[in-house]
């Protein structure tokens, strides 16, 4: 089966009609749908598929337990109306790239796995790379536990409702003992290689990133009837520490973004009690997101005293810079320069992986797609056919080079 027909195939699963993006959340209908058809992709190739004790799903070709294995592959889950490719292109590609070295009857040497990770993109559940964090020990199964998505279900209930056994999950040092390298493949999430006019390019490290929770506490009353002066309107602090997250990322040249916000009680004609505001904040290098977060901290606690308002500061995940392996990265570098017509430039991104997420236990790599919008995490995400077959063919490459030899 060719990329273009596995594309056209897998593309429908979890798009919403409303807004043209996808709503593929981790333990949904969805899921489900997005796990069968990898199966179904391993099965056809004569793949041995397994889903791991942490719900990611394995198709093997050669023996596993002989170690040292190349694996490849991404996520198929997604952000709330996310694009079509953040991760899918990566699990795609890994199929095609195995179907081109096939092609050029290429002789295995070492066990080659393709890797679907389970809810990389945390939209349901609130915490990235669940799948991969958990396979690594970055998790804790009371940790884990202790998951809830917006409706109250916590992750054991929505494991347990699709089939899976909550109480198995946690790390898991044998299976990554397996595994020699890991390579990524992922479309760019922002529009280096757009602007350099590469159609691949290869990863050198994740800035250091993290999630905070914003909890500004005031007082419910009339919207109507209370005077301004007598308001204890969390509102009003939410809004300037939003503007405040702007200046901070500016000065310091990082990003810093408020995209989820709760508000309690929620009514149009209440001042409200409670504002609940999530922050993103990524740099380049650990000293400027510090700095960036805690000015950002600052304003908020100022705006707060200013207005009678009671605030907490929640740190919910964080990913320290992530260095990809060197020796694999010059490796791949090595083998795209000789093999191949690419220019391959070595860029860094603001963007967290798996590959990210498993860099502290083997060896990883990414390669990254050109997308000519550098929108991502929006169904405006974009990459041409040209492009995606160029991804493929420099993963083939990558592959039969690491495991051919």
């Amino acid at each position: 089966m060719s990329f273009h027909s596995m594309w056209a195939e897998l593309l429908p699963v979890g798009r919403s009609s409303a807004s043209g993006g996808y709503r593929r959340f981790a333990w949904t209908d969805a899921d489900a749908d997005c796990r069968a058809w990898f199966e179904d992709q391993a099965r056809a190739r004569g793949l041995a598929h397994e889903v791991d004790r942490n719900g990611n799903q394995w198709a093997w070709l050669g023996d596993p337990a002989a170690r040292d294995a190349v694996v490849t592959g991404s996520h198929l889950d997604s952000v709330p109306d996310g694009g079509a490719f953040d991760g899918p292109l990566g699990v795609v590609s890994a199929f095609a790239a195995l179907d081109e070295l096939r092609g050029r009857d290429a002789r295995l040497t070492r066990p080659l796995a393709i890797v679907n990770f389970g809810d990389e993109e945390g939209a349901r559940f609130g915490l990235a790379c669940v799948g991969s964090r958990l396979t690594a020990g970055q998790l804790t199964r009371a940790q884990a536990h202790l998951l809830t998505d917006g409706e109250g279900v916590t992750l054991p209930r929505a494991m347990e409702a699709a089939g899976y056994d909550p109480d198995a999950i946690g790390p898991d040092p044998e299976r990554l003992a397996r595994i020699g390298a890991f390579v990524e493949l992922h479309v760019e999430q922002g529009r280096a290689l757009d602007l350099s006019g590469d159609r691949v390019g290869l990863a050198s490290a994740i800035w250091p990133h993290g999630r905070w929770r914003f909890d500004f506490r005031g007082e419910a009353n009339h919207a109507g009837t209370t005077r301004l002066a007598d308001r204890h309107d969390p509102m009003l602090s939410y809004a300037e520490t939003v503007l405040a997250a702007r200046r901070e990322a500016e000065l310091a040249g990082a990003v810093a973004t408020f995209g989820k916000v709760a508000v309690e009680p929620n009514g149009v004609n209440a001042v409200p009690s409670l504002v609940r505001g999530w922050l993103d904040s990524r740099a380049e290098d650990q000293t400027r997101l510090d700095t960036v977060v805690g000015g950002i901290e600052k304003a908020a606690r100022s705006h707060a005293d200013a207005h009678g308002i009671d605030l907490d500061v929640v740190r919910e995940s964080f990913t320290p810079v992530v260095e990809f392996d060197h020796a694999l990265r010059d490796e791949l570098a090595r083998i795209l320069g000789t093999d191949t017509d690419l220019t391959v430039p070595v860029l860094g991104t603001g963007a967290g992986h798996d590959a990210g997420i498993l860099s502290g236990s083997i060896p990883t790599a990414m390669l990254f797609v050109r997308n000519p919008t550098g929108v991502s995490h929006s169904p405006a995400e974009s990459a041409s056919e040209d492009d995606c077959v160029a991804g493929v063919l420099a993963l083939a490459d990558v592959l039969e080079g690491l495991a051919c030899r």
